[in-house]
């Protein structure tokens, strides 16, 4: 299944792709004038060039890219970041270095991958009391760890 997303690309880098035909996720690329430093434990908005308009119902979820996590330790800080469909400003993604060791970011670097999900809108249907269920109140490790 495919939809059609109006996109608007100022940044002169590729279009967000799947990289398989089994991707859920797009990379998304740094759209910057000049490369940004991140110290360990610094975080800071990071422009991408793009603006979409998504369809009503739908959402981008914004998440780290697991290869530049595990080897370099950085995360998106607000993951997953949320983009509604009647959000039209440009997409910024807040990177965070989680490591030991300044990292760099330069133009056109995959700095995050983004998923596009439905959505549902609820009603709260207000009662006294809930259902039963085999888990009940057990939350917070009540399984065990083993």
């Amino acid at each position: 299944m495919s939809m059609k997303v109006k996109i608007v690309n100022s940044s002169g880098n590729p279009l967000p792709d799947y990289s398989t035909s089994s991707s859920a996720g797009m990379d998304l690329r740094a759209n910057l004038e000049q490369e940004v430093i991140l110290k360990p434990l610094e975080r800071k908005l990071i422009p991408t060039g793009l603006f979409m308009e998504l369809p009503e119902g739908f959402e981008a979820q914004i998440r780290p890219r697991s290869g530049l996590a595990l080897k370099k330790g950085i995360s998106v800080l607000n993951t997953p970041g949320t983009i509604d469909a009647d959000y039209r400003g440009e997409i910024g993604i807040i990177l965070v270095n989680l490591s030991d060791e300044a990292f760099v970011v330069e133009h056109g670097e995959r700095i995050c991958q983004m998923v596009i999900n439905k959505v549902e809108t609820i009603q709260w249907n207000k009662v006294e009391s809930l259902d039963e269920s085999e888990r009940g109140e057990g939350g917070f490790g009540h399984t065990g760890t083993k």
